[in-house]
């Protein structure tokens, strides 16, 4: 392809709404337009990345034994009701009606479409097991875009399906796509973490997120070099120190707290460390109300919340209502109550010692308390983040925290979606059964632009081969008629022995050309010049790394192909 043929809009200057390298370095060197918040167009040299990571991600299924739909993006809102996400998926999901008034929703995943379409292919155990995935556009409304096409609302996903007969079945499917994403994440050039992580809204039971580690990642990631161990914060556990030895049980006293509610009051009121209060939260899980408490220095991890009280859904609880529950106001509820109040304890409760908590009423707390003597741990839990130094759960070592961006992320999701859509297939006994489900998701944009996170350097970006969109950046510098048709000839040349070539033709100085190709960040620039035309060297210079190597025309092809690998 020819430059001065192409549209290749590069810049000089980082765009002023771009504050991660990857978002500037794609706008700069050409590859997308902003066409409105979250919503971007894909130029060509852009799109010809894309298209190279789609290629290794639908060989990589392919191989796997999926098979590839293309399902409607606009999926019907009774799909929804029946695995009952219509109003649980929230104000991220566009809801659209046509003009008879009906409901529809532009596809964020098609777990339940594709649910739908199985459910009518399959009978038998015989048809099982069944992996099915497309390559499609999803859309979410995401309240606040960030960083580029790291998250927008309109993006292209890989999702897939597994449909198994049983838990062995499954863990087979499961396994197999473990093992898939990790050749495709490879060979796009990228170093991934896999971590455990939380389900969400998905449902289901294990999970696994490929992370790219990145300062600008919204993913935290809690690491253990000791034994391995993986997890980001959603998911992520850690073991709980015990019983201070030596420390004796206090008196429990009432302490008046006139206007002090905040635990940073209270640090300052009791002059003590955080840790020493029981932080009672009152939370509405799925309409019912639970108290959290956890430890004053602790923030409460809600995803484990939720699992805990076996709850779709946990929200805070209003002011009105919190003193309603607990016959305090917010900042003074804890639990050492007569309120008939379900209460959880995070684990590290039972080891407190003389602890500070609110006396379930105004302005007043109580000192002093201890569990298993002032109230009783009926109802424990992990619902509390882990942190940097913490134990680990496996090792005891501590661990460490990284950023990362999230690539891809496999599920096993059990029954949830079969059995409320009613799923069901006949086993050799020829009794009914309901087949089980996996999915695993890849987000080919987002995998770009964490490529681009990870290859780059103060020139601009470095395309691993596999994803670049040219092979090859020829350059030109050719001054009069003969020299530029020399020029013209190896860059026939090229493109007859198979590579791709992006041919720098136009009428521009040297050092503009030469900043041009680092930008763009193709793997191998061959330059045309002078001393080509007086001694019959060109130059081939590596992106990464700027090795110059001397290069004959008769030996290009051959050199080429071993510098590109």
């Amino acid at each position: 392809m020819r430059i001065s043929r192409y549209i290749l809009p590069t810049l000089k200057e980082d765009p002023s709404d771009a504050v991660v390298m990857s978002h500037r370095l794609m706008i700069r060197a050409g590859l997308i337009r902003k066409e409105s918040a979250g919503m971007y167009v894909y130029l060509p040299l852009g799109w010809r990345v894309l298209r190279k990571i789609i290629d290794i991600v639908r060989d990589e299924m392919d191989r796997a034994g999926a098979m590839e739909f293309l399902m409607p993006e606009l999926t019907n809102a009774e799909l929804w009701k029946e695995s009952g996400r219509w109003e649980t998926m929230g104000p991220e999901m566009f809801r659209v009606r046509d003009r008879n008034g009906m409901e529809y929703a532009l596809a964020p995943t098609h777990e339940e479409a594709f649910t739908a379409a199985v459910r009518n292919l399959i009978s038998s155990y015989r048809d099982l097991p069944v992996n099915a995935y497309q390559i499609n556009t999803k859309f979410r409304d995401e309240i606040r875009p960030r960083f580029g096409v790291i998250r927008s609302k309109e993006f292209i996903m890989k999702d897939a399906y597994s449909f198994d007969l049983d838990e062995k079945g499954l863990e087979e499917s499961y396994q197999a796509m473990r093992a898939a994403y990790r050749r495709i994440f490879e060979r796009c050039g990228l170093d991934t973490i896999p971590v455990e992580a939380d389900t969400g809204a998905m449902g289901g039971s294990d999970s696994e997120e490929f992370m790219v580690a990145s300062e600008v990642g919204e993913e935290v990631l809690l690491l253990c070099d000791s034994c391995g161990y993986k997890a980001n914060r959603e998911k992520a556990e850690y073991r709980r120190e015990d019983k201070k030895p030596g420390e004796q049980p206090d008196k429990m006293r009432e302490v008046s707290t006139p206007g002090v509610k905040t635990i940073d009051d209270l640090v300052g009121f009791f002059k003590c460390t955080a840790d020493r209060f029981l932080k009672s939260i009152v939370y509405v899980a799925d309409g019912k109300p639970v108290m959290a408490v956890v430890p004053g220095n602790r923030e409460i991890n809600e995803q484990k919340l939720a699992r805990a009280t076996g709850a779709a859904q946990v929200d805070l609880a209003p002011d009105a209502a919190v003193e309603e529950f607990t016959g305090a106001p917010v900042g003074f509820a804890g639990p050492v109550t007569k309120k008939n109040i379900r209460i959880l304890y995070d684990y590290s409760i039972k080891s407190v010692v003389n602890g500070i908590t609110g006396a379930s009423r105004k302005d007043v707390h109580f000192s002093g308390v201890n569990p298993g003597r002032d109230f009783i741990v009926q109802e424990e839990a992990d619902i509390t983040f882990a942190e940097e130094g913490d134990a680990c759960p496996k090792c005891g070592s501590a661990m460490y925290v990284k950023k990362g961006i999230e690539v891809g992320h496999i599920f096993k999701l059990g029954y949830k979606y079969t059995r409320s859509m009613n799923v069901s297939v006949l086993n050799e006994s020829g009794t009914t059964v309901t087949p089980i489900m996996g999915c695993y998701g890849i987000g080919i944009n987002r995998t770009m632009a964490a490529i681009i996170e990870q290859h780059y350097d103060d020139r601009g970006i470095i395309w691993p081969p596999s994803v670049a969109p040219f092979d090859v950046h020829l350059v030109g510098l050719g001054k009069n008629d003969g020299e530029i048709t020399e020029t013209d000839a190896i860059y026939d040349m090229l493109r007859e022995k198979g590579f791709d070539v992006l041919y720098d033709d136009r009428k521009a100085s040297p050092g503009f050309k030469f900043a041009d190709a680092d930008l763009i960040g193709i793997p191998v620039r061959i330059t045309i010049g002078k001393n080509y035309f007086q001694t019959g060297e060109m130059e081939a210079t590596l992106r990464k790394g700027q090795e110059i190597y001397k290069v004959r025309k008769a030996e290009l092809a051959d050199r080429l192909r071993t510098l590109i690998k």
